[in-house]
């Protein structure tokens, strides 16, 4: 799951962005609302945790844009105004979601992954093939009943993998949806991240590499 966060507070924004990094979301921040509008054009997030008041480009008009773009992303709206009309004059601006500061972590992580869940096509809570099992709410897997101590890159690949269903998804695309954007496509990242997830899925191995295009997990579902 990719989330945008736009907070023009740099010391609440790193605190959520370091947080739903550790829960093994590939997060971008954007610290107004031009810069919003920019990353919005440039990747694809299903997740933005928008701040209402921005400096410079309002966050109404950031969240005007991603409706009238008809984009698959979902709005989390952040204000410090926590009244009724706040939250409904936000919602009718087309926002999914509304949370008022101060808020709890916890609640926004649930909130975002909820939102997450309804960007893309529904699966069951628990995906399961190979003899793999994921967990995607609770950020638990397991293979033969066998708990995978997977770090968050590690359950973020076997997640798209897993999402695939024996589809082929190349290493781009991994980088995509896995990693930050600052994180070069040059780089041996996926590799090197999968040799480790490899390990510790163990034999018989389950993730094929198909050379030339990417990889996808055998076996049946």
């Amino acid at each position: 799951m990719r989330v945008l966060v736009v907070e023009d507070e740099e010391f609440l924004a790193d605190m959520i962005a370091e947080g739903l990094r550790r829960d093994a979301l590939a997060v971008d921040v954007a610290h107004d609302g031009r810069e919003a509008l920019e990353r919005l054009r440039l990747g694809d997030y299903d997740v933005l945790v928008l701040d209402r008041d921005l400096p410079g480009l309002h966050g109404d008009e950031v969240c005007r844009h991603v409706v009238g773009a008809r984009l698959l992303t979902r709005v989390l709206m952040l204000t410090a105004a926590g009244s009724v009309r706040e939250r409904v004059a936000g919602l009718g601006l087309g926002a999914d979601d509304y949370l008022a500061k101060p808020f709890a972590y916890e609640e926004l992580l649930a909130r975002v992954l909820a939102l997450g869940r309804r960007a893309r096509p529904a699966l069951p809570p628990v995906i399961e093939r190979a003899g793999i099992a994921l967990d995607s709410a609770r950020r638990q897997a397991s293979r033969d009943g066998r708990h995978l101590p997977l770090s968050r890159k590690e359950f973020g690949i076997l997640e798209v993998l897993m999402r695939a269903e024996g589809a082929v998804v190349s290493g781009d695309d991994l980088i995509e949806q896995v990693w930050e954007e600052n994180t070069s496509y040059r780089t041996n990242a996926v590799r090197v991240a999968l040799s480790k997830l490899r390990a510790k899925l163990g034999d018989p191995q389950v993730i094929e590499t198909v050379p030339g295009h990417g990889y996808r997990i055998g076996g049946p579902a």
